[in-house]
């Protein structure tokens, strides 16, 4: 079913030559979404709500892709060459303003005309405008009877889920897929005051919660960005330090720790923490965001494989590299940057990620995997593999008291498994697997 997201804001011209760029650069280069966005020298240019305008274009075509390419073979006898690939995305980006944001028509046709002469595709001039033109006379009815969560999931997605979760399963994922998530935050301390404050919720695990669409601003104009009050945090990406229970004063080794959430999290319980990644760049990031929220952690740049503690610590977490699939509400560019060889090859990452993090833990302690990917093999898969080949480790079953009460987000081995589905009342959240670990004393 259609579901319009917000009307046009009039954006400057410039902003949907941003949007081309960058939407372009994703699918044809296969670079991240939010990277190329961060890059982009002409968004600096834009006021704040043009640069919103290219962002919740560019995450409506991506994920709308697949109902925009079948509206589009059904309009053009031709497909366009693989050369002339920029008119495709102009074509695309069109469509998305025209039957999901609502846009003009008389706006998104003459801009996207303008777009195909300016990047030297004039011969297709006369196409664009008459697709176009199409689109906004019948595109609604086009639509109306499509499948959108089937169309706009990619087959291979679409049968691990079926797989791993079941038909209707598959389906509810798919469809919270679609849907633009809230702004989720974790807040330092005084959560109630500062939910009243963000004009939020306070979700059962914590997270304060603002509905998609209530601030259309950078969230750094919020009350309590300044001042380092909280920082943004997805509900589900929140629960994973919060299951050492108290580590206050005590150390924690926080694994693969960009952008930050986690460590904050945990400094701001009193831990000790030694936060590690590879890159420079996501090192500087961590330091940044800790700066600003007045938190001290000690970072090291380091590959987690090689890099070895002075002491093994009594609290490791490790956030994995993953596909991130159960991320794809806020990062729709996922469902097509990501291919099945990708969760074989982290699969394998994983495996001596853990087990080198094994080797960090101290006897008696507790180790905490999670990933933001709703395959099995990135997920349960590897704690039975290596569980199999650790056997100082057991696993340690989360209670549903320790989040909010909420025993759906626990799976039968007493994992946490959560689905894009669940909470769908408030606005879902993502997918995220994590399992607890004691060494043996």
């Amino acid at each position: 079913m259609k579901t319009p997201i917000r009307r046009d804001p009039r954006p400057a011209p410039d902003a949907r030559a941003c949007a081309l760029d960058i939407f372009h650069d994703t699918l044809a280069h296969g670079h991240a979404f939010d990277e190329g966005f961060a890059a982009h020298a002409g968004l600096r240019k834009l006021d704040p709500r043009d640069r919103a305008f290219v962002r919740l274009l560019i995450a409506t075509t991506l994920r709308r892709l697949g109902q925009i390419d079948a509206v589009l073979a059904a309009c053009i006898d031709r497909a366009v060459p693989a050369r002339h690939a920029i008119v495709r995305d102009i074509l695309r980006l069109g469509c998305a303003q025209l039957l999901f944001l609502k846009t003009p028509a008389h706006a998104a046709v003459d801009t996207a005309v303008r777009l195909t002469a300016e990047r030297g595709r004039g011969a297709y001039k006369g196409l664009v405008n008459a697709v176009l033109r199409r689109v906004a006379r019948t595109g609604d009815d086009m639509i109306a009877g499509q499948d959108a969560a089937r169309l706009d999931t990619p087959d291979w997605l679409w049968n691990s889920w079926t797989a791993a979760y079941g038909e209707d399963a598959a389906r509810a994922i798919a469809e919270a897929n679609l849907e633009e998530p809230p702004l989720d935050i974790t807040v330092k301390a005084d959560t109630t005051t500062w939910a009243a404050s963000l004009g939020g919720a306070v979700l059962p695990t914590g997270t304060v919660r603002r509905a998609a669409h209530t601030h259309s601003g950078p969230v750094t104009e919020l009350p309590g960005f300044a001042e380092g009050a909280w920082w943004v945090q997805d509900a589900a990406a929140a629960i994973p330090a919060t299951l050492f229970g108290d580590v206050s004063g005590k150390a924690v080794i926080d694994l693969c720790a960009a952008p930050g959430g986690k460590t904050a999290q945990l400094a701001a319980k009193g831990a000790k923490v030694t936060a590690l990644d590879s890159s420079r760049s996501r090192i500087d990031l961590i330091a940044e965001n800790l700066k600003r929220l007045k938190l001290d952690a000690a970072l090291v740049r380091d590959d987690a494989l090689n890099w070895r503690p002075d002491e093994p610590a009594p609290f490791v977490l490790l956030d994995a590299p993953c596909t991130a699939t159960g991320a794809m509400r806020r990062h729709p560019d996922i469902a097509h940057l990501k291919m099945p060889a990708d969760v074989k090859r982290l699969a394998a990452l994983q495996d001596r990620l853990l087990d080198a993090a094994a080797q960090m833990t101290a006897r008696g302690g507790r180790l905490i995997y999670c990933t933001c990917s709703l395959q099995k093999e990135e997920g349960p898969e590897r704690i039975a593999a290596f569980l199999a080949r650790n056997k100082e480790f057991t696993r340690e079953p989360i209670a549903a008291g320790e989040i909010g009460g909420l025993a759906e987000l626990i799976d039968k081995d007493g994992d946490l498994r959560t689905l894009p589905f669940r909470l769908r009342e408030s606005g879902g959240i993502d997918g995220f697997y994590a399992a607890r670990l004691r060494r043996r004393p």
